[in-house]
């Protein structure tokens, strides 16, 4: 065999291995939104025949404090393993994957389960970040958003295959059903990265206070706040799709996994065009993005009432918040400097902050009595929130230039 050629094949079976990890947390993360009114209806009797919008408002902190464990557990978790080898840590992120997902099936309450949660969150961002770095190595120089993307790619899939599957599952055998298939599938990446992710070196030298440098860095700021308020957007609304599409659109329970399906395939293919497209201009990548995040936002509150214009709207959701998934992280990585390494966990820091927040206000809008329409309209305020920043971070850093090259011209 061609010795490039079989280097190139262990890169595939390892970026491959990587991704179907990818693909087990964008199961857990996005499932529940699909099955909330059946984990509400489950673990929530009482409100639930009382009030089924206090119970799917209350349901709704299961996504919140999934969110919370990936917010605490990225900077923490990646700042502490920098200086281990890579391959080894994501052996270890694999197995904790498997273990929470796990506890979700048996524990029997609301707290307990939601526990669990938080739990699972807690490698998430981990994995990522250091995936990410691995796959930008394999990928090789000016190629790093495209590397990004690689490993997202999994999670965008997991959005068109494991989200609906699980949501059938659930609907059909127990909501614990899909998180049963979720611990499946982290056992099966476990076995892949330990027999096809070869041996990749940390970087010893660097401690946690060296990587928590980051966060004197400004910019570093304000693209987090661009990552947790203008992406919170999408969260708002997809926290809420099943009742979206069986409360306002008039559809039964069985058309919400179709819905996930159109959702995924608008993400993954978003998440492949937005790889590319920050490689050749980030900035306008991003301004457009979320400017276009927040229209479609308005639109899907306006015109959601009829299910075929839902189902158009949802395929352009999907694939708008993709487009800036890997334009987030990448932009977050310009800024960072050498702190790479907790600069790739950050960014899913930030996107499941804006996944908690989202998911909060939206429950926020929809207890108050403002309808299944409300949070849409919630993301696209936030989405125009996250323009705001981004535009303000352009602003500042391209001062910043200026001023630099006014003092390097005043050098003798």
């Amino acid at each position: 065999m061609n010795p490039s050629t079989e280097s190139r094949g262990a890169a595939k079976r390892a970026l491959l291995s990587l991704a179907i990890g990818s693909f087990g947390i964008g199961m857990t993360e996005f499932v529940v939104m699909g099955l909330l009114p059946d984990i509400a209806g489950d673990l929530l009797p009482a409100l639930w025949r009382t009030s089924p919008e206090d119970a799917l408002s209350q349901a709704g902190w299961l996504i919140s404090l999934y969110a919370l464990g990936v917010v605490v557990g990225a900077p923490t978790i990646a700042g502490f393993v920098a200086r281990f080898p890579r391959h080894r840590v994501m052996i270890v992120l694999a197995l904790a994957l498997t273990l929470f997902n796990a506890l979700t099936v048996v524990l029997p309450t609301f707290e307990l389960v939601g526990a669990s949660r938080f739990l699972a969150g807690l490698p998430h961002g981990a994995y990522f970040g250091i995936g990410a770095l691995v796959a930008a190595d394999v990928m090789g120089p000016g190629n790093r958003a495209k590397g990004v993307a690689f490993i997202l790619t999994g999670l965008t899939v997991a959005n068109v295959v494991g989200v609906p599957l699980g949501t059938f599952l659930g609907q059909q055998w127990g909501w614990r059903a899909a998180f049963a298939a979720v611990g499946v599938v982290f056992a099966l990446a476990t076995l892949c990265i330990v027999f096809f992710v070869p041996e990749h070196p940390g970087e010893p030298g660097r401690t946690m206070r060296a990587e928590l440098g980051v966060f004197r860095i400004g910019q570093v700021w304000l693209a987090l706040g661009v990552g947790a308020i203008g992406f919170g957007g999408f969260f708002a609304v997809y926290s809420y799709i099943a009742p979206l599409v069986t409360e306002i659109a008039g559809s039964p329970e069985g058309v919400v996994p179709i819905v996930l399906v159109l959702m995924g395939i608008g993400m993954t293919a978003g998440n492949l065009v937005g790889g590319h497209l920050a490689d050749i201009d980030l900035r306008r990548t991003l301004l457009a993005g979320l400017a276009a995040m927040a229209v479609v936002f308005a639109l899907l509150a306006l015109l959601a009432f009829w299910i075929v214009t839902l189902c158009v709207l949802v395929v352009v959701v999907g694939f708008v918040s993709s487009v800036l998934s890997p334009t987030i992280q990448t932009r977050l990585m310009d800024v960072a400097g050498d702190n790479q390494s907790i600069a790739a966990a950050l960014n899913h820091s930030a996107l499941n902050i804006g996944n908690s927040l989202g998911a909060f206000l939206g429950g926020v809008v929809i207890a108050v009595g403002w309808g299944f329409t409300a949070p849409s309209w919630a993301g696209a305020a936030l989405a125009v929130a996250g323009l705001g920043i981004a535009v303000l971070s352009y602003r500042v850093e391209a001062r910043s230039h200026a001023l630099s090259g006014r003092r390097a011209a005043l050098r003798p």
